[in-house]
């Protein structure tokens, strides 16, 4: 029996609230006892299950929802169907202490149902989900800095167990903490298999009800982003993507079936704290949709999610407006932005977020251009979008006979600059816990950090045998000394220079070594310099 009411215009009064009450007396069989008083992590995942009618068509004839309230903080959650008659409702409490709940439906057995749990200390693991700090960098919600070093595995969920499970051990030893990968499965070059399962029911390849969604499908995909949760890297989700071109037509869904979707998928999947949502890949490829769509997934996805998490959208060649108020991070696809620190630093201006350049190209070697690039070259990328205080991301595609390519089947990694990669990133952890600010946008001055603190500076492609030692002026007086170190990027060491460098006004714009002293540097590429203000 479903628990949906339809009136007829020649329908009474009388008649209508007595088929109300046989459609929720219906409904109310296989009504549960309450739940038992839980006790969750703070940011950790409170779950309830009820059962409800499995008949009709849940998906749209159903109507869940649940309020959670804490003295005068009131959270409403959409509850969700998870199939043979089971209904889960999901919360993550931000706070600590008792919080209670009472569910509302149109049909009896979910409505009225109330439960408490309590929200107990995190774990020390659990620093809680990533926002937007600073204006242009992250934080966990404990306050521990968070510095996005990503990567891309697009259809990785979609291979078989195996293989999942290799890339998942990848990952585990690797610098990644951060990784994009698509709901939808992906039909696209080096990637023709089809997926073990689809996230609506019906025959494949095109044959779908998409009014009726495929839990088992959305289980194996949330089971995969917890996961990612127990190796510490956010699961950064994308919601759409042109990589279809109608072979399953998932890219084409009707407006009605694109939101129901949405609000199941974030139902589903916002209470894990690490969860990213990215609305689209190369959205503009996406010819079916209009920007007004975009914005309205936004809005949909914004106010669907009670916790607030991560959201972005991806561009192939024609850029989001992201200064729009539902956009926390600008994700940024240009191969040439962060082959020089002085372009990267420009998106930082203009939109006033984070900036994550998601996409610079793919270290590898297939033929098309922006699957080519090398090791050094994305080592390099890396780097100078650092001291432009964006974030840069990973990716990796080599030619491999089986078509296991890292940035869409994931696997194992064969390029070298993972390793740079983690070296950088450790460096990042030990800067600045506000993150790596740009010292002077205005000259060339190579640098990053914290004005009179903290300077990180990389030459590129440069090949140089010294280097004058001078500070831009903020922050900088006469006779503050500091320490330097020459960082190898490439070859993965440091090396102290010997002595203190003390600083002396040299004209308006710089300070000098008092002395004139200059840094000796070993004439190669890829050479970046660390200094940090000695304490008095």
């Amino acid at each position: 029996m479903i628990c949906m009411l339809k009136q007829t215009r020649n329908s009474t009064a009388r008649s209508v609230a007595g088929l109300r009450f046989v459609v929720l007396t219906l409904c109310a069989v296989g009504f549960s006892a309450p739940a038992e008083i839980a006790n969750v992590e703070q940011w950790g995942i409170f779950e309830q299950a009820f059962e409800g009618p499995a008949g009709g068509n849940p998906f749209v004839d159903v109507e869940f929802t649940a309020v959670f309230t804490q003295n005068d903080q009131s959270v409403p959650v959409r509850g969700f169907y998870d199939g043979n008659g089971i209904y889960r409702v999901r919360f993550s409490p931000q706070t600590q202490g008792q919080w209670t709940y009472e569910t509302k439906s149109n049909c009896l057995a979910l409505s009225g149902r109330t439960g408490s749990l309590t929200a107990v200390a995190p774990a020390k693991s659990n620093h809680g989900p990533v926002k937007v700090a600073h204006t242009f960098h992250f934080a966990y919600a404990d306050g521990t800095p968070y510095r996005p070093i990503g990567t891309t595995c697009y259809a990785w969920t979609h291979q078989d167990e195996k293989l999942q499970e290799q890339t998942l051990k990848t990952l585990s030893q690797s610098p990644f903490n951060k990784i994009r990968f698509c709901v939808f499965p992906k039909s696209y070059t080096y990637n023709k298999n089809e997926p073990q399962l689809y996230p609506f029911e019906g025959t494949p390849p095109s044959s779908w009800d998409f009014t009726r969604l495929n839990p088992e499908f959305f289980r194996h995909f949330e089971r995969r982003i917890q996961q990612l949760g127990e190796l510490g890297i956010e699961a950064d989700v994308i919601l759409f993507h042109p990589y279809d071109k109608g072979h399953w037509g998932f890219d084409r869904m009707s407006a009605a079936n694109d939101d129901r979707y949405l609000r199941y998928v974030i139902a589903r999947f916002a209470t894990f704290r690490n969860v990213w949502w990215s609305l689209a890949n190369e959205y503009d490829f996406m010819k079916e949709k209009t920007p007004a769509d975009w914005d309205r997934f936004f809005q949909i996805v914004q106010s669907e999610d009670p916790y607030g998490r991560l959201r972005s959208i991806h561009n192939g060649t024609l850029l989001y407006n992201h200064t729009q108020p539902w956009v926390t991070h600008a994700s940024i696809q240009n191969g040439s932005a962060v082959e020089d620190y002085g372009r990267a630093v420009l998106y930082r201006d203009v939109y006033l977020k984070p900036i994550v350049f998601d996409e610079v190209k793919y270290e590898g070697n297939i033929p098309q251009r922006w699957g080519n690039i090398s090791d050094q070259e994305m080592v390099l990328r890396f780097w100078e979008g650092t001291i432009a205080g964006t974030y840069v991301g990973h990716g990796e595609t080599y030619l491999d006979p089986s078509d296991v390519i890292w940035w869409s089947k994931g696997g194992v990694l064969h390029g070298n600059s993972p390793a740079r990669i983690a070296f950088l990133r450790k460096i990042m952890e030990e800067g600045p816990a506000e993150g790596l600010e740009p010292i002077d946008k205005w000259q060339d001055y190579p640098f990053a950090g914290k004005r009179g603190e903290y300077y990180l500076a990389y030459f590129g492609r440069q090949s140089l045998t010294e280097w004058p030692f001078e500070l831009h002026k903020a922050q900088i007086k006469d006779g503050m000394k500091f320490s330097v170190e020459v960082i190898d990027t490439w070859d993965m060491t440091i090396t102290p220079v010997k002595g203190v460098f003390e600083t002396k006004k040299r004209d308006d714009y710089a300070f000098a070594d008092k002395d004139g002293r200059r840094v000796p540097l070993p004439g190669k590429p890829y050479i970046a310099l660390r200094i940090r203000r000695i304490a008095e």
